[in-house]
């Protein structure tokens, strides 16, 4: 018994959800950077920090600028400010006078808190059998290499 449904039309519908979850992303951003708040890399750093941290590793600034593909001098600028704010702190790296450690202070936030909109996806992922995961978090790092391979 078929559907009736082509796989391209199916290519399309996951190509139309994409570029919906794009736009949607878009839109985020935008609000999030009204608001005044942490910036977008600024949330992206912090996650990063307490993902390191919380795996035992450390992480460095240029690490940072690397994981956001953003300058380093961008990320000293908005270090700077999340350890005014006092969410981070830095560390001297005992193998390297010349470089640190950049770690977080309050080791009890929640990262989700930090980012409500991964919680809330956590949350939808948990409802599905790990052999969908698989396949939409495979998808989606496809998706994800196209887009960072644009313009690069």
């Amino acid at each position: 018994m078929t559907t009736g449904t082509s796989e391209d039309d199916h290519a399309v519908i996951a190509v139309r959800a994409v570029e919906r979850l794009r736009l949607a992303e878009a839109r985020l951003a935008r609000r999030r950077q009204a608001d005044s708040g942490p910036s977008e890399n600024a949330r992206a750093a912090m996650r990063l920090i307490l993902e390191r941290a919380d795996d035992g590793l450390n992480v460095t600034p240029t690490e940072i600028a690397h994981a956001l593909g953003v300058s380093t001098a961008s990320v000293t600028g908005m270090l700077e400010r999340l350890h005014l704010g006092g969410l981070i702190g830095f560390v001297a790296n005992p193998s390297d006078r010349r470089s640190k450690y950049v770690v977080p202070f309050d080791r009890s936030a929640d990262i989700d808190a930090i980012d409500p909109v991964t919680a809330r996806i956590r949350e939808f992922a948990g409802d599905l059998p790990a052999v969908t995961i698989d396949q939409v978090a495979a998808f989606l790092d496809r998706v994800r290499e196209v887009v960072d391979a644009e313009g690069a």
